[in-house]
């Protein structure tokens, strides 16, 4: 059974086509598109392409698909290796998780997760982070960064790996994920943004050989407005690939979607690097390929992976020299990565992987993969941590929210008598990383659990703060309320609690990845906790570390209950940062990334995770635009906080603000410009000769490799000749188009990112502390426009510097043509649908206390105004 299961996928492997057995609902389509676009058009990329091209040119067909695919799951010191073309100077390319750190890997930082970034709305700290996060996986010899992550992009709110993304807002993930781009690549390291798209729950996620992925159904408008919308901002800022996630859109897997990759990713938006898996989430050799996939990792098959077969490597050399695959596609793929390459510098200097992603040990096998492998130093313990943990307490600092604090409980006095709470405060006290990628939830909850985890070098705990404080404190270091404690009058209880997630390969506490088994509820029976020391003190301090939206009603209300802070994911530094807080070295500054419910039932039905359906599950985005804040706006149902909510120790006012037209707009933005030339290769089927093994080379047994035996070779180019040949999908073409009128440039049409109105406003501290504020720009459609759009949606924000007492700062925000617009199905591009209507530019300090508005018709501005939600 076990042979007949080998020869079965081995056929498998070689096989192109995965065809769809499942029909989704009517409407939700993916329509072919091909073929794939070539890169190199855009001139910002012109140099590096001409680079690749050079190499390109002179590479065996060997070398070409040697680069395009991984050598094999741990077959190497990190997470993916592709091939190498030595003969031209090309070393294995290394690719490394995550978006919070180097993962599993030493003298590293844990940074604060990307729901904590989020929570700071402080473009020019998630700048920092991102230089940092770069500077680490430079200093560690990664060439890829498998980050950052802005899809999920929050629809469900037990989604497992929303806490690897910003927030539950397009616009908050656009900057979130641009700016740390720019951040990572600026050190010359390639950021990978991920997952494209739609991966909004991790349950059925993956293909298999019993069951096909879950198929993601969402109409063309609300992909392009919501969940491509932080996409699209990646690309624009340059990013060098792109990361396809493991389920289908609309029926059809992402990592062989023509019209995701093709027409979306490569034509529209006019990305210029390349597109790569997920882990095993490529499921077909040629019809991959020709759907624009440039890139599989980490090689082998998805369903049994380890054993040698793989659907590209030596797959792809024989589909190329068969026919079946065209050279044109392969010499692109191949170019794309080598530009990408050229583009970040990777050919200046660059150093080489100096840890091992399977090991810790100094020495080990260096295939850990293989039956028999060779064994030497894989680990040299090099350092990277330079100075980045003062800006990860920052960003664990600015992130915590403040949401509640009733009598001014906050901040604590130093003289304070404290009682602590809950297991969370803590270190794990079976050791910081006994857990691996953190699947467990013990101690202090500083990430989520998964690849998108870390290692910590050390976690500062709430506990360690206290102590380095010298408070005064006793701490019982339980999730039961204990009979011990002895309460007086004058406590203080700081009760820590959590709720956690992550990725589907771990199950905790029987959440696999999604929160399926707790729901929205606090872990580890943390609502009883507070009930409990709520009835025993009269005043309470909760601290909450969590991946997302949790319920809050059992205890929020109670009156003991004085402040509620959320310290979200904060990473290694989660004590001092929090006591920089508690005790009043800064104000509290952090804003919500997602909207705080008061029930479940206050969420649409079709955001609940999708559970066991006979054939491919289908999770249908019937709300459509309405997600997180827009559909509390739109059915009228009250938070208990909003999206955006955010309390400090001071007072701020918005005032003085001012509007001013910078472009004129018409319904539809100007016509794009012509792409720019592309590499030219030869088209020739290359001799069988390129593909034979070099003689007396050493194999390594389950390492993939790209060449043929040489019977395989002569015979695939003979097969060339056949009067069969290979079933192309429906709509496919090899000619190139020019591209759709809504692309232009990286991004898509440069005319959409045209300032229309750039808006001033001054911030002031009208309090007696220190502290910052985060002016949030929110864009309401004119009454009179028949497009059906949202309330209001987030277009802007900015954050001021710390300002004291009395003190002003003038923030400049902006509306570009793409923040006014929405998209038209039927043209396919982007339209202004009341170019001479009265857009309402709300400004405030959150999502529901917008009490200032500029008109783009009066091209002024009035204080005092009703919150239009």
């Amino acid at each position: 059974m076990f042979l007949f299961v080998i020869l079965s996928l081995s056929s498998f492997a070689s096989s192109a086509v995965i065809e769809q057995r499942d029909a989704v609902p009517a409407g939700y389509v993916t329509p072919p598109y091909y073929p794939a676009p070539h890169g190199g058009w855009v001139s910002d990329w012109s140099e590096s392409y001409r680079k690749a091209s050079l190499l390109v040119s002179n590479m065996t067909l060997a070398e070409k698909t040697n680069l395009t695919a991984g050598t094999g799951i741990f077959m190497g010191r990190c997470v993916g290796n592709t091939g190498s073309a030595l003969r031209v100077g090309i070393p294995q390319l290394c690719l490394q998780d995550g978006p919070l750190g180097v993962r599993a890997t030493d003298h590293n930082t844990a940074f604060p997760a990307g729901i904590t970034t989020g929570a700071t709305w402080d473009k020019d700290l998630i700048y920092r982070r991102g230089v940092a996060i770069g500077e680490e996986f430079r200093g560690k010899g990664v060439n890829v960064h498998l980050g950052p992550a802005v899809g999920p992009l929050g629809r469900k709110p037990r989604g497992g790996r929303n806490w690897e993304s910003f927030g539950s807002d397009p616009v908050l993930q656009a900057f979130g994920g641009a700016r740390t781009i720019e951040g990572i690549q600026s050190i010359g390291v390639i950021a990978t943004i991920k997952h494209l798209i739609a991966n909004e729950q991790e349950t059925y996620r993956m293909y298999s050989l019993v069951k096909q992925g879950i198929s993601s159904n969402v109409d063309d408008r609300t992909l392009h407005e919501l969940y491509l919308w932080p996409f699209a901002e990646g690309i624009r800022s340059g990013v060098g690939s792109v990361m396809v996630s493991y389920n289908a859109i609309n029926g059809t897997a992402s990592s062989q979607n023509s019209y995701l990759i093709n027409g979306i990713v490569k034509d529209e938006l006019g990305f210029q690097g390349f597109v790569v898996t997920d882990w095993l989430a490529q499921i077909s050799g040629v019809q991959s390929a020709l759907a624009g996939l440039d890139m599989s990792m980490p090689g082998d098959i998805n369903e049994i992976p380890l054993l040698g077969f793989s659907y590209w490597m030596y797959e792809q050399t024989r589909s190329v020299l068969n026919g079946s695959l065209p050279v044109d596609r392969l010499n692109d793929a191949v170019t794309r990565i080598l530009a990408t390459y050229f583009q970040l510098g990777q050919d200046q200097d660059y150093p080489r992987p100096n840890f091992d992603y399977n090991t810790q040990d100094a020495e080990g096998p260096l295939y850990p993969g293989a039956l028999f492998s060779p064994r030497g130093i894989v680990n040299e313990f090099v350092n990277v941590q330079a100075d980045h943990a003062t800006v990860a307490r920052e960003v664990a600092r600015d992130a915590i929210t403040l949401l509640k604090n009733n009598d001014e409980i906050l901040p604590l006095s130093s003289s304070a008598v404290l009682k602590v709470f809950g297991t969370d405060a803590e270190k794990n006290s079976d050791g910081i990383n006994s857990c691996t990628d953190r699947g467990c939830n013990k101690g202090t909850l500083g990430m989520g659990w998964g690849s998108g985890s870390a290692n910590y070098p050390y976690m500062n705990s709430p506990i360690d703060g206290f102590k380095a404080r010298s408070a005064n404190y006793s701490f019982f270091n339980t999730d039961s309320f204990p009979s011990s404690s002895n309460p007086s009058p004058n406590d203080t209880a700081v009760v820590f609690v959590s709720a956690d997630s992550g990725e589907n390969y771990i199950t905790v506490e029987n959440n696999p990845g999604d929160r399926t088994s707790s729901n929205l509820n606090l872990w580890h029976n943390g609502d009883k906790l507070i009930r409990d020391v709520a009835a025993k003190y009269a005043n309470v301090v909760v601290v909450v570390h969590a991946v997302g939206p949790i319920l809050m009603e059992e205890w929020h209300n109670l009156p003991s209950v004085k402040a509620v802070l959320f310290a979200h994911l904060p990473g290694q530094e989660a004590g001092d940062s929090l006591m920089d807080v508690l005790f009043g070295d800064v104000s509290p500054s952090g804003y919500l990334p997602y909207t705080l419910p008061k029930s479940e039932d206050d969420y649409p039905d079709s955001v609940s995770l999708i559970g066991y359906q006979i054939g491919q599950p289908q999770d249908t985005f019937t709300e459509g635009l309405y997600i997180d804040y827009r559909h509390f706006h739109r059915a009228n149902i009250t938070p208990r906080y909003a999206f955006g909510h955010g309390l400090s120790y001071t007072t701020f006012s918005f005032s003085g603000a001012t509007i001013t037209a910078v472009t004129p707009l018409a319904a539809s933005p100007p016509t794009r410009a012509a792409k720019g030339p592309t590499p030219a290769y030869s088209t020739a089927i290359p001799p069988a000769s390129e593909a034979y093994w070099p003689a007396n080379f050493d194999r390594i047994w389950r390492y993939l490799y790209s060449w043929l035996e040489k019977s395989d070779a002569d015979k695939a180019a003979a097969d060339a000749t056949s009067s069969t040949k290979y079933p192309y999908p429906q709509g496919y073409s090899n000619e190139q188009k020019p591209g759709p009128a809504s692309g232009g440039a990286q991004g898509g049409n440069p005319a959409l990112f045209d300032v229309a109105y750039t808006v001033s406003v001054v911030v002031t501290n009208t309090g007696n502390r220190p502290g910052k504020a985060v002016a949030q720009l929110y864009v309401q459609f004119p009454s009179a426009q028949t497009v059906d759009t949202p309330i209001i949606q987030l277009r802007d924000f900015e954050k001021t510097s710390v300002l004291e007492p009395g003190a002003s700062q003038t923030l400049s925000l902006r509306v570009t043509r793409k923040d006014l617009s929405v998209w038209d199905t039927t043209s396919q591009n982007w339209v202004v649908p009341a170019v001479g209507g009265d857009y309402g530019i709300w400004i405030g300090a959150s999502s529901d206390a917008l009490y200032l508005r500029c008109g783009t018709v009066s091209e002024s501005c009035v204080e005092d105004q009703e919150s239009p939600v």
